[in-house]
Formats: C-alpha cells, structure tokens, sequence
C-alpha cells in the first residue's frame, strides 16, 4: 500500500504511518513490530523523516517576511522592498566646563577639545560605566583667561575610525563595518584621492534614488550578518563612483543603546590643546567641574524583528511619501523620532470645525510625557521631506484622559484569607491591566466587561463586584489672567439629572469671590447642550450649593466638550508645579474611548476598590433577610476632594493647596448603600461671568 498522508509532522504520527505501510507488505505479515528490531529501524526513520519535515517547514516559514524568526532572513526581505533597519541609537546629553588659563604659558588664544572620548560617568550607573564622545573637534576663545564650553552635545560610546582602499579591480569588494552596536546616525564618510593625500570629501547618507545623479556624493547602508552594516557607494549612475586607490575614512559611534539614559554626573576624559608658535600644548589643569545641561536620554536598541516585519511593509507602501495618516503613523517612528511609544494623527478635516490644510500630530515619547519644542520643531522639519506641499503639520502636546474606578468587590469570608489579602491581589491585577498594551496607546479602548472579570476571577474568595468608571481631565489654567479654556473628553457624558450637576470639578478661585468655586451644569431641555456654572459648598460632602455666577460655559453633552468663557483664575490644584482643575465625568458608555489626540490611561491611584462580605454566599444571612446592595451609580457628592485655599487681598490671592484624589482604598464592610438625590440651588448675587476680552489659554494633561 504506498504512503498517502504527508501531512504528519508529529514523531509518533510519523512512526505509526510507517508501522500501518510495512504490514500491508506480505513480507512482514508475521513480524511483531513493537518487540522487533524493526521497531529501532522505525524509530530511526521515523526521526530523520521528522527532522526532515522540521527543515523543510523552517526553510518555507523564512521566505516569507512575515513568518521569519531568524534577524538575518527578516533583515535580507526587508532590504528587497528597500527598508534599512534603525541602528542602535547612543544616549546624548550635554555639559558644560570651563578653561582657566591664568597659569598656562604660552598664553592660548583659543583651546581645542579634541574629538573622541570628554567625558565618563563619575560614578557607576546600574552596575556599569559609560563614555561619552565627541564627533568633531570643538575650538573656543580665551576671553579674560577663560575659555568657557558651553552646552556641549556628547554622545554615549566610543569614537571608532574604519579605513579602507578602493580597488576598482575587485568587483566583488565590500566595506564592511567590523562592530556592533553602531549608531549610523552619527556615521561621517570621509573620502581621499589616495591615502597620502591631505584633502578629503564629505559624503552623506542616502535612503533613496531620488534627487541624486551621477556626480553626488552619496553612501547607502545595509544591515549584513551579526548586526554589522555595510557602506555602499554610487556607480556613477546613482551617485558618484569611487577611483582606483582612494581612501576612505568612516567615523562612528559604537555604544550600548538604551542603557546609558539617564546618566546625569559626569567626570572630564577628554584632550585638550592649544596651538602657539607652531608648538602643540596639551591642558592638564584649571579644567572645572563638568556641570550637566541635559541629562543624557534618547538611546536605543537595534531595531528589533517584530518592529521591522511591522514597518517594513509600511514604509514600502508609503513609498517614503506623507499623505495619509497611516503614512505619518509610520514614517514619524520608523524613519523621524524613534523613541516614540505611541503615535496618533488625524486630519484637520475631522475636526468640529474642520482645519483644512492641517495635519495634527500627537506623541506620546517613550521617556516622559511631553516633547520639547525643540524635538518638536526637529520633527516638523524632517516630516518637509515627505510631506506633499500644502500641509502643514501641527505637533500637540500628550492629553490624558484618566479613568477613575470606583468597585465594591463582594467575597465570601470562608475562603478568604483576609480582605486585605484579597484587595491586594484585585489592585494587582487592575494596575497590570492599566499597564498592559491595551491601554497605554492611542486609540486605546477600556473594556469594561474584561475588567469586570479581571476583578471577578481575581480570587476564589470573590463572588462580585459593582463597578462604575468616571471620566477625568485635568485643565491647566493661567492665573492672574482672564483667558478662555475649552477642554474635551472625546466621549459621550451621561446625563444623570436634569436637575444639573453631572459634572464635578476640584475647587478653585477666581477674582472677586472669596469662596473656593466648583463648576456645576445645568442640561438644556434637548440634551445636547447646557450652561456652566459656578457654585460654592460649606463643605465637600455638603449637598447645599450656592450658585455665585451663571452662564460661566457651555458644555456639549454628545462631543463631550466642556468651554468656560473669559475668567480670571487665581488658583487652582497644584500639579506637578502647575495649577490644574479637575473635572470629572460620567460616561455614557462604560467602554471609553481614547479618541484623536487623547491617551487613555487608567488611574488606579485615584481608584477605589472597597471589599465588602458577601452574606449570603458567607452563611451570615442566607434567607437575605437584611442583604443591602451597592448602588450601581457614582456617589452623589457634588465636587472632587482637593482644590486651592485661598487668602484675598483685594483682587489678588496667595493659593495653596489642600486635599488631593481619593486614592485606592481597601475597607472591609458588611453592608453597603449609599443613595443619590438632586440638590436645590439658590442663586445669588454674581450671576454674569463678569468678564471681557482676554485671550484664550490653559490646556489639559
């Protein structure tokens, strides 16, 4: 009977299917094939025949971009759509040092640092010290017996030079880089008639074929085995040719990636000279402490597989060309500003109103919150490379759209250790969640029903949870100035009482009332929109408010926006430094969204989770006579904890602050209800915002 399944991969499989052949074969019909010597032949053959099939699956799987495991075969497809993988990046920081050149003689008009090694980590950092370099030597005067560096950029690793010959006899030579761990950003080519000569060309680094001939001075890279690269000259068709014999210089950075970020002391290493009289002079004293400017920050690892089987084919279909969004969400990372963590961009067209001409372009950097202005404007102008004429792009700062969790986690006490034991393990799993790849992105969507049961198969001993989600911004004001601020949450509010008060905010002062302020809403009767108001409280939990002014907003209901007209704030919540209010929402729908330019993070410090004994599950109450359950609504408190206090002088105020986010909690109850009812408003005097003119300011984290 010949073999027909040669699909088996499995041994065993294998091995049977040889088994089931030979006894179709009247040769063997006798034969015990499991206490034979037959048995090792089949085990031998079943073993290269797996082997075998192992291969030859490997060798399929490596041709494919998508399926490859090994960097070299990922690294050879990607370059066939023409894709260079990103080097590893070098750490760069800046210092700045002083010359006092009182006791030199000769006297120096200028002093010359010298390129390569300045300056090491005074002290180790994670177990392991670090250089840091120069790529070109940095000369400054001597004004008043002093030469000062100022701001000098230095770059972690070492300054390493590869020479070679070209023989325009060999067709088969290549300049091929010997280390690892180059940053190819920081490569100089330099070229020479021969190696004897004195005068050399600089050429730059080129990623395509276009706007080059046959006399530019170009080089292409190419990432070979072992993470080693490749340095590629024209052939007089697409860039210029090498000559017979000349000599090239290549200068670059090896360094250590990623691990030298956040060095922040450094001790001087480096050379430095004068030049007097045709005599060189090397300065060994009156050299100062190296004072840091920046601390060193921006190294990367080499791209890695995954990241290159990812963009690889996106790049290729952009054809290094913005256009759409997904182009800028591609090319921004890969090919601009590769510490980005995450990326959002969307046109001005999906605006309310649209911006036509603009694209806004939101990043979330992998070290900090915020981009400098600088990195900015960097990014702005390497984007004009491939950004069709007409677009302008618009860089805005990371927003946070915080989530709030307020859960009663019932649990039975016959298998709990305790409930701190059992809140502990519930926190745990909640703050994975919030660190997980489905939140910290843009575009992130927090799914409800997934942490509800996160937090429901948490532990044994829990029997359920009632769990509401709050919305949170944080608007940064102005103080001491009437500006108007817009704020939005990218989700729909629920609208709980028409009665008003569906938002909540921390307190805050503003000129000409005494009294902290909160902002209050009051929904028109379409519930689209509604007015903002100002209110104060005797106190946090108070459920008497006092409206001191009307028609301080608008809010939008369905957009989620919330615009406070002209006002003059004097304090507010401090943050980080920076006043802030805190407004808080509910949403329509508990799975919030992270949209546009919004980034979605779950706070589990301003969450509560308060475990509470399941009676009836527990044996106290089975008949649940006297069982009360939570309420599956936010609290009916009117403000959020937290705010400014205030001391007025006339018009003016000194704030501090007090208070702060309920953080999370872990309480063990037996009975739980809590109940909410619309307050009454009274108004009084102050009821127009009272303000005119200004300019628009303040922003959200």
């Amino acid at each position: 009977m010949p073999l027909s399944n040669f699909t088996n991969l499995d041994f065993n499989q294998v091995k049977s299917t040889l088994r089931e052949y030979l006894k179709e074969n009247s040769s063997f019909t006798d034969y015990d094939f499991e206490g034979s010597n037959l048995s090792t032949i089949l085990d031998v053959l079943a073993y290269n025949t797996y082997i075998t099939s192992y291969n030859a699956n490997m060798v399929a799987n490596e041709v494919f971009i998508d399926s490859a495991t090994l960097r070299e075969n990922v690294v050879s497809l990607a370059r066939n759509i023409g894709y260079t993988p990103r080097s590893r990046t070098a750490a760069r920081a800046t210092i700045t040092f002083f010359i006092d050149t009182t006791n030199l003689s000769p006297k120096p008009s200028t002093i010359t640092l010298a390129k390569g090694v300045v300056a090491s980590s005074s002290s180790s950092f994670g177990s392991q010290s670090f250089v840091f370099s120069i790529l070109e030597d940095i000369t400054v005067p001597v004004v008043d017996n002093t030469a000062q560096f100022n701001n000098i950029p230095i770059f972690e690793g070492n300054l390493v030079t590869s020479s070679f010959t070209y023989n325009a006899r060999n067709t088969e030579q290549k300049f091929i880089l010997d280390n690892v761990g180059i940053d190819t950003n920081l490569m100089t080519v330099l070229v020479k008639p021969n190696q004897q000569s004195s005068r050399s060309v600089k050429y730059s680094l080129q990623d395509s074929l276009f706007d080059i001939d046959g006399d530019t001075k170009v080089y292409f890279i190419q990432e070979v085995d072992d993470e080693r690269y490749q340095i590629i000259f024209g052939d007089g068709i697409f860039g210029k040719k090498l000559d017979d014999n000349n000599f090239i210089n290549v200068n670059y950075i090896t360094s250590n990636g990623d691990a030298a970020n956040g060095v922040n002391n450094f001790k001087f290493s480096g050379r430095l000279t004068y030049n007097r009289n045709a005599e060189t002079y090397v300065v060994t004293s009156g050299i100062s402490a190296l004072t840091t400017g920046v601390v060193a920050s921006g190294g990367e690892s080499i791209e890695g597989v995954e990241s290159i089987k990812k963009f690889a084919p996106r790049i290729y279909a952009s054809q290094n060309r913005a256009l759409t969004a997904n182009d800028y969400e591609t090319l921004i990372p890969a090919r601009i500003y590769p510490e980005t963590e995450s990326i959002s961009v969307f046109g001005g067209e999906e605006l309310v109103p649209p911006q036509y001409g603009k694209v806004f372009i939101s990043i979330k950097p992998r070290f900090g919150d915020f981009l400098p202005n600088l990195m900015k404007e960097n990014i702005k102008s390497k984007l004009k490379k491939y950004a069709v004429a007409g677009i302008v792009p618009e860089i805005l700062d990371l927003k946070y759209l915080f989530l709030e969790i307020n859960s009663k986690v019932y649990y039975n006490t016959n298998f709990a250790p305790s409930a701190a034991a059992v809140s502990s393990i519930v926190q745990n799993n909640a703050t994975k969640y919030s660190e997980s790849s489905e939140m910290n992105k843009y575009g992130a969507r927090f799914k409800y029903s997934k942490f509800l049961k996160i937090v429901d198969d948490s532990h044994e001993a829990i029997t359920s949870n009632i769990t509401t989600v709050k919305m949170r911004r944080d608007l940064r004001v102005v103080t001491n100035s009437f500006a108007e601020y817009s704020i939005g949450f990218g989700n729909e509010f629920y609208i709980r009482s028409m009665d008003g008060y569906n938002i909540k905010s921390s307190g805050f002062n503003v000129a000409g009332i005494s009294e902290p302020v909160y902002l209050g809403d009051i929904p028109d009767t379409n519930r689209i929109n509604g007015s903002i108001f100002l209110f104060t409280v005797p106190s946090i939990g108070s459920q008497s408010p006092t409206i001191v002014r009307r028609n301080a907003g608008t809010i939008n209901y369905v957009s989620g926006i919330i615009t406070l007209n002209p006002i003059n704030i004097l304090g507010g919540k401090n943050k980080d430094g920076v006043p802030i209010i805190e407004i808080e929402a509910s949403p329509l729908s508990n799975d919030v969204v992270g949209l546009q330019d919004l980034y979605l993070q779950l706070d589990i410090g301003s969450s509560n989770f308060e475990m509470i004994v399941d009676e009836i599950s527990s044996g106290l109450d089975p008949s649940a006579s006297n069982y009360i359950v939570s309420p599956s609504y936010a609290n009916g408190n009117l403000v959020r904890a937290g705010g400014s206090t205030t001391t007025i002088t006339g018009t003016q105020a000194t704030t501090g602050t007090t208070g702060g986010a309920q953080g999370a909690t872990t309480t063990s109850t037996t009975r739980s209800s809590t109940s909410y009812s619309a307050p009454t408003t009274t108004s009084t005097s102050g009821t127009s915002s009272g303000s005119s003119g200004g300019s628009s300011g303040g922003s959200g984290y």
